[in-house]
């Protein structure tokens, strides 16, 4: 049993999404596409990188997590010049992947729903 374990945890890690690089991301708001980019860097189940739209500006991904097909994270943005948390939640894989965020403690703002495919 020690020993498969340790095969599933060597292994994990590698059968994970590679999303290292550039995406273009893109969502249907209220007033029509939404357009954002993310650059992502993954070590094991870490994942670091920033990300930048019009809307939001430019902000550092935080507390970012791949396990599997599975990616979370957050950034403060400055939105309307006050500081918000957005988290974000979605299945990857190497090519394009779904993400939705929502507005941390502010149930005013609906979730988005986001694609994103690889930049060249």
């Amino acid at each position: 049993m020690f020993v498969f374990l340790m095969i599933v945890a060597l292994v994990a890690p590698a059968l994970a999404a590679d999303i290292n690089g550039n995406w273009k991301a893109a969502a249907e708001g209220p007033n029509g596409t939404i357009e954002r980019t993310f650059t992502f860097k993954v070590e094991g189940t870490k994942v670091t990188g920033e990300t930048n739209s019009q809307f939001t500006g430019k902000s550092a991904i935080n507390d970012g997590k791949l396990e599997g097909e599975t990616i979370t994270f957050s950034i403060k943005a400055n939105f309307q010049g006050n500081e918000a948390t957005i988290k974000y939640e979605g299945k990857a894989t190497a090519s394009s992947f779904k993400l939705t965020s929502t507005f941390v403690g502010n149930s005013d703002f609906p979730s988005i729903e986001w694609t994103l495919t690889k930049a060249n």
